[in-house]
């Protein structure tokens, strides 16, 4: 190996840590976001089906519209729909949301499940100057 071929290494090495430390540093982990109450609101044709507590206990949710039915898992503190009688399959693979604005949706069935908490959250103003 020669001499320009070490400093090559060292600049992608030094620029993929500085992307990837302040990433790290600032990430939201797990814990912080099982402080906040968290809720997944379950739609079915922009109407509340209903509105389900993520807890660490599992819980299974049937859907029934007009369309079909989906059946939702509700388990670690986040989401998942595990099953769905829609041709596409699609929403399977949304997997397991556990993030405040994080959503899972069936078209076909016209169900969508976002994740919000109640908790207000800092919207970092300090003031406002007119």
């Amino acid at each position: 190996m020669k001499r320009g071929d070490v400093i090559i290494i060292c600049l992608v090495i030094v620029a993929a840590l500085a992307f990837f430390i302040p990433r790290w540093l600032i990430q939201n982990s797990s814990e912080n976001n099982h402080n906040k109450t968290m809720t997944a609101e379950i739609t079915v044709d922009g109407k509340l089906f209903k509105q389900v507590m993520l807890t660490e206990e599992e819980q299974i949710i049937t859907v029934p519209t007009d369309h079909g039915t989906n059946v939702l898992k509700v388990h670690n503190y986040g989401i998942e729909m595990i099953e769905a009688d829609c041709p596409d399959q699609v929403c399977l693979s949304f997997g397991f949301v556990n993030r405040k604005g994080d959503t899972i949706v069936c078209l076909p069935h016209r169900v969508l499940i976002e994740l919000k908490t109640d908790q207000a959250e800092e919207s970092g103003i300090d003031a406002v100057v007119s």
